[in-house]
């Protein structure tokens, strides 16, 4: 499974919505979106930042077998 589908059902297990995520990692509403849906590229600060707002290492949502 790519991890922007991944994100997506993490975000969606959770009841997060997108501005949630995006107040909680103190990014705008847009620029979380674009991550989510693969239009931005992600880094490994954010992505350790968004693992860890769920309780996950970077691996368990980013790293795509």
């Amino acid at each position: 499974m790519d991890y922007f589908k991944k994100l997506k059902k993490i975000r969606e297990k959770h009841n997060y919505s997108y501005a949630e995520i995006a107040s909680k990692l103190d990014i705008s509403k847009c620029y979380y979106w674009q991550l989510e849906h693969k239009k931005r590229k992600i880094y490994y600060d954010m992505a350790i930042k968004i693992a860890n707002l769920f309780n996950l290492k970077p691996d368990d949502i980013f790293f795509e077998k």
